[in-house]
């Protein structure tokens, strides 16, 4: 039983060092969709992630259409702002992917209205917050998907 969390042009280290650790914690898979906003060998990855890094189940695609290509047919869901059903409607599956778009711009606008009914978004309760961290909404999902595998 294993989810993928996919992040589409990562921007911030220490996120995808904590997320790499969430993956590995979790048994989840994590693939991460090129170009990224820092090197692999940053110090600020290998520290969030520590000494984890090297048992991570990890996929590199060199970009978007990469990623698309070599998983073509697999059951994907999408997270943004833009959604209109809230996470907690997905029918999580073994091998389903959870795609998340970059910390300051999210997913792209044809990403989002491509795949509409396959949306979703994390329903926040204040009008003074835009978005999560994408570490802590990573977590949120992945967590509420691994709950909702075991039942």
């Amino acid at each position: 039983m294993a989810l993928n969390v996919v992040l589409f042009e990562p921007e911030i280290p220490n996120n995808t060092g904590n997320i790499g650790r969430l993956s590995l914690a979790t048994g989840s898979h994590l693939h991460l969709v090129k170009p990224f906003g820092f090197e692999l060998d940053d110090k600020r990855l290998k520290r969030a992630g520590l000494d984890y890094w090297k048992h991570l189940t990890l996929f590199i695609y060199e970009s978007v259409e990469d990623f698309y290509d070599q998983n073509k047919g697999k059951e994907m869901v999408y997270f943004s702002s833009h959604g209109k059903k809230d996470f907690w409607s997905i029918d999580y599956k073994d091998d389903l992917f959870l795609i998340f778009g970059k910390e300051s711009k999210g997913l792209s606008k044809e990403i989002v209205d491509n795949d509409a009914n396959q949306v979703v978004k994390i329903p926040l309760y204040s009008p003074h917050i835009r978005s999560l961290n994408l570490a802590n909404a990573v977590g949120v999902v992945v967590y509420e998907g691994l709950k909702s595998l075991r039942q």
